[in-house]
């Protein structure tokens, strides 16, 4: 495996200590629970995809291999952590996708999901 700061084999990891679990080392104050859940919950925001796309992080097999570790979220007990569960779920399960890591990179990309959410959720009220 390549060195680097992106080179950990995030393969061997377990998902994270759940925080009712004083236990787990900190890592700048912040446990390593707390960390992956702000960046998972980061995904939801297509814009800030479309940067990772643009620096390249997308095709970077040790990152690719870190969103795939990332599946745990999408399981109890780590679930119910999430506050936009519904678009970050969806955003993860995407970035599984070889084609959509690709076409990401596309501003307009980017904007017809912000588009495709925001009619969502409009008519999601309406229906309420």
């Amino acid at each position: 495996m390549e060195s680097g700061p992106m080179s950990v084999d995030s393969s061997a990891l377990e998902p994270p200590a759940l925080p009712e679990s004083a236990s787990e080392p900190t890592h700048g104050g912040f446990s390593r629970f707390e960390l992956e859940l702000e960046f998972v919950q980061s995904l939801a925001n297509p814009q800030y995809v479309n940067y990772l796309a643009s620096r390249k992080f997308l095709t970077n097999p040790s990152f690719i291999a870190y969103l795939d570790y990332l599946q745990y979220w999408t399981r109890p007990p780590y679930l119910k952590y999430l506050t936009y569960p519904t678009a970050t779920l969806r955003m993860l399960e995407l970035l599984q996708q070889d084609k959509f890591r690709q076409d990401i990179i596309s501003p307009d990309l980017a904007q017809a999901i912000i588009a495709e959410g925001m009619r969502a959720a409009v008519e999601w009220h309406r229906e309420g």
